[in-house]
């Protein structure tokens, strides 16, 4: 009898966790299999609450988050510290999600030791190598040398396609996104205690519609946050809205909306919030203002228009089916693209119904099964 297949995945943030943590659950479950986590913990509160809510433990836990730490600094110890675990544990699969500098430093250390990658979200491209910064060339990276490349949409295959990657390799898949979004939701309907402390906000917003609003990319820090900042101001302006603000941690982002908008009274400058409450925010919300990639494919899941506060996307998808329309970080643009959903309800339909072209909830599965038979 052959040995079954050892998988290792590794991840470091938040939305990686969120993304993996349906594969995870479905590897374990997976007789085909033996498997492992690795966590960089880039982001160590963040993920933890993710880890926590997903009941994943991981097996091996680097600790790699120090305040102000640069880019290669964090590449660095990324790689080293990865590739020592995979030195040690030798896996048959290192699988990596989407674009951050954990999931370039552990495909690149797989790769020295010639162990397969499976990149999952594997595809997307904005076309511009500063937007978003790095996640563009970290995602490009991970597709010159992935054995196995789990596209969500088939626009993102085609992307890999026009790239030369090898056609036997690519797979479409769907994103795990709408996989977990799936899970948690189930998840609140069964304990509602889960998603329970945004209750005191939605009862001092009653008869307001919500704007939910994240922000936290490397290119939009300095004059595109204030940009934000004063777009948000002047939206809150209304007496119909009140918006529900998840502040990132990011000092870029933390003192610019402190400074600009923390005196409103019907705007909530909250604690990033687990992954129940933030998929409760997501529902009881009208419409979402974001930089976030992962908010342009859940948000749709649920009905809700997303203007993305960004000059590109890597989620092009979203942006022609209708859900999705970038606005960019200049002001008088945000206002116009969010009073026009707003007041038009004809336009808030269009994108509120428009097809979510993301993904079924079946993705991880699909991966799985395709690990097994790679």
């Amino acid at each position: 009898m052959t040995a079954r297949p050892n998988i290792l995945t590794v991840f470091g943030t938040r939305p990686e966790a969120i993304k993996l943590f349906p594969l995870v659950h479905a590897l374990e479950a997976d007789d085909r299999f033996e498997s492992r986590v690795c966590v960089s913990a880039q982001h160590r509160g963040m993920l933890d609450q993710v880890l926590s809510i997903a009941g994943v433990t991981p097996d091996h836990d680097l600790d790699l988050m120090t305040p102000g730490q640069s880019l290669d600094e964090l590449t660095a110890r990324a790689l080293t510290g990865i590739g020592k675990v995979l030195d040690e544990k030798r896996p048959d699969w290192v699988v990596v999600q989407g674009d951050t500098t954990t999931v370039m430093a552990g495909a690149l250390a797989a790769y020295y030791r010639q162990i397969r990658v499976c990149h999952v979200e594997a595809g997307l491209r904005s076309g511009n190598i500063y937007h978003p910064w790095p996640e563009e060339v970290n995602r490009r990276v991970v597709g010159t040398f992935a054995a196995l490349h789990c596209a969500p949409t088939e626009t993102s295959a085609a992307a890999l396609l026009k790239e030369n990657v090898d056609p036997a390799t690519v797979h479409v898949t769907g994103n795990t996104v709408i996989d977990a979004l799936k899970w948690v939701t189930q998840r609140i309907e069964e304990q509602p205690a889960l998603a329970s402390g945004l209750a005191g906000l939605e009862m001092r917003f009653a008869g307001k519609r919500i704007i939910g609003m994240t922000s936290h990319r490397r290119e939009n820090f300095g004059d595109g946050m204030q940009n934000i900042a004063d777009a948000v101001k002047r939206i809150a302006a209304r007496d119909d809205v009140a918006v529900i603000f998840p502040v990132h941690l990011n000092p870029n982002v933390r003192a610019v909306m402190n400074e600009q908008l923390a005196r409103l009274d019907n705007v909530a400058l909250i604690e990033p919030l687990d992954y129940p409450h933030f998929a409760r925010l997501l529902d009881i919300s009208t419409l979402m203002l974001t930089d976030s990639g992962g908010v342009q494919e859940e948000a749709p899941a649920l009905g809700k228009p997303v203007l993305v506060m960004r000059e590109t996307t890597e989620r092009p998808e979203g942006v022609e089916a209708g859900t999705a329309k970038l606005v960019g970080t200049d002001a008088d643009t945000i206002v116009r693209e969010t009073t026009r959903l707003l007041d038009d309800a004809e336009a808030y339909a269009a994108m509120a119904r428009a097809h979510n072209p993301f993904g079924d909830g079946h993705s991880a599965q699909r991966i799985c099964d395709l690990l097994a038979s790679a």
